[in-house]
């Protein structure tokens, strides 16, 4: 019996090896990439809520955080607000939650389908 366990393989159970590596490779970058959306997306969503829940306002005029009073600003306030940014955020995110979702979700098939081409047993 050879020492090493590899060299008793098939030829064809090495080139599904070498085949498999590449796909697994392939599914972690994925996952990855999709799991950094994600995270993106999430920061978009925690900036988005920092700005509903903090006081704003220019110069010396102090206007209530948009979720913590009620809705009864004065239209210096509604003005003073930037609710362009607050748009751009929340629409932002929506693409990237979206991406990060199908690429996690497909890295994580495709790893799943790597690991088993792995493990199953070859003829």
């Amino acid at each position: 019996m050879p020492s090493n366990p590899s060299a008793a393989r098939t030829p064809s159970a090495a080139r599904a090896d070498s085949a498999a590596a590449p796909l697994l490779a392939r599914a972690r970058r994925t996952q990855a990439w999709g799991l950094g959306l994600l995270a993106a997306a999430g920061l978009l969503w925690v900036w988005f809520a920092v700005l509903l829940v903090t006081p704003y306002g220019d110069g010396g005029d102090e206007c209530p955080a948009l979720i913590a009073s009620e809705y009864a600003h004065a239209d210096d306030c509604v003005e003073a607000r930037d609710w362009p940014l607050l748009v751009a955020l929340l629409g932002g995110s929506v693409p990237c939650a979206a991406l990060g979702a199908g690429l996690t979700a497909s890295g994580c098939a495709q790893r799943r389908l790597a690991e088993h081409l792995d493990a199953a047993p070859r003829a």
